[in-house]
């Protein structure tokens, strides 16, 4: 991954971005509590076919936290704010997981700007399973318990990887990735509720941009049956689940190449323009 740059953005703020590869852009929209280094692992499949754009959500990593309150909304708005500023007018995008709710509004408020478009553990409405999963997520980093906060977050791996003798070494590369400071902290507390509040169930069938929707089996935060639901929502929208060992909320770490080529195929069948 190339060196990030501050990238001052109308929405007020300066987003932390790292650019890599030529062709046609494709917009990585990460995750809750996630800095742009955990994309690592697809940044050198996808720069061989694409102009990867990696960024740091507002408040996280070496991004701005600027004022206002933080929402799927206003972190679509950086998202669309951010292609401007960087001149690309369209773009393929990925969103991982609050990245995928993201990546929804991004499509619905601004279609001309979304080529192909791929959500991945990504849900349409918060149901009460998705709720209780989120209230014990954040709690954690609500009260500054940064012990369980990070313990919590292996909900996102598979039980292969979380009983692994590699998990301890895994997750000390990983930490750095993930909130240090009081800001980053409390930004993301302020993300778990943006997760809980996302709903574009109703509004979906407005997605225009052809749509790739991948499901774990082992997914628990974001269950197959939510992604399921978005996938028969947005119209001509494809839907892939994948099972066995390491599908998880984080698959595409855990498997990166199955998953890359799996992105990748799909957005050669569907160009940006």
């Amino acid at each position: 991954m190339q060196p990030a740059t501050l990238v001052p953005v109308t929405t007020g703020v300066q987003l932390n971005v790292s650019q890599t590869g030529t062709g046609e852009p494709l917009l990585l929209i990460m995750g809750t509590s996630g800095s742009l280094g955990l994309w690592e692992p697809l940044v050198a499949p996808f720069a061989d076919h694409h102009r990867v754009i990696a960024f740091d959500n507002r408040g996280l990593g070496q991004s701005q936290r600027g004022d206002g309150p933080i929402t799927v909304l206003s972190l679509a708005a950086d998202a669309a704010a951010l292609l401007a500023a960087l001149e690309i007018e369209r773009a393929h995008v990925l969103g991982w997981s609050l990245g995928s709710a993201v990546a929804q509004e991004l499509a619905l408020a601004h279609p001309d700007r979304v080529g192909g478009l791929v959500l991945y553990a990504t849900w349409g409405r918060t149901d009460g399973f998705m709720r209780a999963m989120l209230t014990a997520l954040g709690h954690p980093w609500a009260t500054g318990d940064m012990e369980a906060a990070l313990t919590a977050l292996g909900l996102a791996f598979s039980p292969e990887l979380l009983n692994s003798p590699d998990l301890e070494s895994m997750m000390e590369q990983f930490r750095p990735l993930f909130p240090q400071t009081e800001t980053q902290i409390r930004t993301t507390a302020e993300q778990w509720h943006a997760d809980e509040g996302h709903d574009t169930l109703d509004r979906l069938a407005g997605i225009a941009a052809p749509t790739l929707v991948i499901a774990g089996e082992q997914d628990i935060l974001t269950p197959p049956w939510q992604c399921r639901a978005v996938a028969e929502r947005i119209p001509g929208a494809r839907y892939e689940l994948l099972t066995g060992p390491g599908s998880s909320h984080a698959l595409m770490l855990e498997r990166a190449d199955e998953f890359s080529a799996l992105v990748l195929s799909f957005l050669q069948e569907h160009p940006p323009h």
